[in-house]
């Protein structure tokens, strides 16, 4: 679990709460009409923007990466993709069907090798399988963030509604509270929304392609070198070079050792 996503929204929550318990209760916060126009015309607006399958396909993914952490991370795939050399190495490519791993792609590589398939098969298989992924992903977070501009946008259309209502009602003063409440609660809305939750997942959502894309693409090398029957110190010394270079000199110096 990616526990900043959680404790980032969680902690939001609860600073707009304490506000609005302090200013006196929830009931003066409630507002259909601010509910409909913000979450109904946002709904509305992304739903011309894409497809019907973009939206199916992208809403979840990204919901479900916003909230979630590669099992492995690159220093980890560096020194099992060395591992995995090592096993090759020693026991050939069918040594590698006992071999377990946590991440799923990963998997997969070490499946096509055991299976003798050729490197170009692998490769074309392994860069569509990354390619599709990270287009899934990328529409999430487009997703997300098409929905944090509208959502402020709809908040001032129904601030202008609930203007026209409250001009339109002046001669009955008790009609001009509400309609200002419906007014100034469609833009509290909207900000919240775009806010607090679909830009910050749009952009949490963004750094975690970057991440995925450097893992995936590492795994894929790291595969293929394995295929091609290189030494795990090799192996190991070619992929270093998707780490930061902090990490990169330290992890060297392990090896060297």
């Amino acid at each position: 679990m990616d526990i900043m996503t959680g404790a980032g929204l969680v902690a939001g929550i609860i600073v707009i709460a304490v506000m609005m318990l302090l200013g006196g209760s929830f009931e003066l916060f409630v507002s259909e009409h601010a509910a409909i126009i913000i979450f109904g015309g946002s709904i509305a607006a992304t739903m011309i923007r894409f497809p019907l399958n973009v939206m199916l396909h992208g809403l979840p993914l990204g919901a479900k990466f916003a909230f979630t952490m590669s099992r492995l991370t690159a220093h980890d795939l560096v020194d099992e993709l060395a591992r995995i050399a090592e096993i090759a190495r020693k026991q050939g490519p069918v040594g590698l069907e006992k071999v377990e791993t946590e991440e799923p792609f990963l998997a997969k590589g070490i499946r096509f090798i055991a299976d003798g398939y050729d490197m170009e098969f692998i490769r074309d298989n392994l860069e569509r399988d990354r390619d599709n992924f990270l287009m899934h992903l990328d529409e999430g977070s487009k997703i997300y963030r098409a929905i944090g501009d509208c959502a402020p946008a709809f908040g001032m259309i129904g601030t202008l509604i609930g203007m026209v209502q409250m001009f339109a009602n002046m001669t009955d003063p008790s009609k001009l509270g509400p309609f200002m409440a419906t007014a100034l609660l469609a833009t509290l809305y909207g900000a919240l929304v775009a806010n607090l939750f679909c830009l910050p997942l749009a952009d949490k959502l963004h750094g975690k392609l970057l991440d995925e894309e450097t893992n995936r693409t590492l795994i894929i090398d790291g595969i293929l070198m394995i295929r091609d029957s290189k030494s795990p110190t090799l192996v190991r010394e070619m992929l270093l070079a998707y780490l930061p270079e902090k990490h990169r000199l330290t992890e060297g110096e392990e090896v060297t050792a």
